[in-house]
């Protein structure tokens, strides 16, 4: 999840470096995001299943597929996301775990259960996921906000020398990509041209692109709105109470973590057991307690703290489904030239 962690601890670095040290029977290595693993959860998992988990932690999908190709340690379970689930299956890295057949996996709820990186859940098996919206004081805010990017992106807007964007050219881009009906992965210069205008024109609106400390930015009211994730959305609204996160109606980004299965597991069957019981809603809402994102089990919300199940930036609107847009692997040419508006915008 990029920047969404918080960097590795020092105290971690060696375990990331050996790897785990010994293999046995009733044993599960899970190599997961910093914080994003509930330690009671895992206490839970081995008193009812009498499985050993041993955790390491990582602080980027890059870390976690560079430490995989380079046969290092032979976790049991991992947690890429879902742009990285696609490039591990190209890669030959995982395992099929035919997770569509687990019991529980009729609670996964749509688009997880069919995503465009693993459409059959061969391989993978949803964890957390978010999205990119934006964020407003409704107490700071004269009048009505649209639920469109055109909030953000009109240079006399609502928000004018109040706003702050992400400092993420994928996110950044992609938004205005949206808004325009352009295809996010265009390798067209004259479409590439169209969004750089739009950025261009809202740049003197903006206070500033950061993509960290937008929760404290927000609560203490530097800016009126933020270009946020949602998880950044609920903890801000937990400060302060007159923020609302908006799903915009052209579109906006969804990213996926989730469950897998490395090739050279030892314990692969253990790694089973434990995803088919995060497949229950008791057990993933305790995950989404401790890392205020939405899981993707139906049901889940009964067992999730009242701020989160009642907060619709974390339980998104089931009408605002269909304004999802899942992550996408662009090719070359459309990177090359996103990074060049992204490049000229900020110089």
């Amino acid at each position: 999840m990029r920047n969404r962690r918080i960097c590795l601890a020092a105290a971690f670095a060696a375990t990331l470096l050996t790897g785990p040290a010994a293999w046995a029977a009733g044993d599960l290595f899970l190599f997961n995001w910093t914080n994003y693993t509930p330690p009671d959860l895992l206490k839970n998992f081995e008193a009812e299943t009498g499985i050993k988990v041993t955790l390491d932690v990582y602080d980027s999908n890059e870390t976690l597929l560079a430490k995989m190709q380079a046969g290092g340690a032979s976790y049991d379970l991992v947690v890429p996301s879902d742009y990285m689930v696609d490039i591990m299956v190209k890669q030959g890295l995982l395992q099929e775990i035919d997770a569509a057949a687990m019991p529980g996996f009729g609670n996964v709820a749509a688009p997880h259960d069919k995503p465009w990186y693993d459409p059959e859940r061969k391989y993978s098996a949803p964890y957390m996921w978010g999205t990119t919206g934006f964020t407003y004081d409704s107490a700071k805010v004269q009048g009505p906000v649209d639920d469109s990017w055109w909030s953000i992106f009109n240079p006399d807007g609502p928000f004018k020398g109040s706003l702050a964007m992400m400092n993420d050219s994928v996110e950044v881009f992609n938004a205005a990509a949206y808004y325009l009906g352009i295809d996010r992965c265009t390798e067209s210069s004259e479409d590439a041209g169209k969004i750089f205008k739009l950025l261009e024109a809202q740049k003197p609106a903006v206070s500033l692109y950061n993509s960290d400390g937008s929760v404290d930015r927000m609560a203490a009211g530097e800016v009126v709105a933020h270009m946020q994730w949602n998880g950044a959305a609920h903890r801000t609204k937990l400060q302060r109470p007159s923020a609302v996160f908006v799903y915009p109606k052209e579109g906006l980004s969804l990213w996926a973590d989730n469950l897998v299965v490395p090739k050279d597991a030892k314990n692969p069957e253990n790694a089973k057991t434990f995803i088919a019981w995060m497949l229950k809603p008791e057990n993933i809402a305790a995950a989404s307690n401790f890392t205020t994102y939405m899981n993707a089990i139906k049901g889940s919300e009964a067992f999730m703290d009242k701020a989160l199940s009642d907060d619709p930036a974390i339980n998104m609107p089931p009408e605002d489904a269909g304004r999802l847009r899942p992550a996408q692997n662009c090719s070359a040419a459309a990177v090359e030239l996103r990074d060049r508006v992204w490049t000229r915008l900020k110089s």
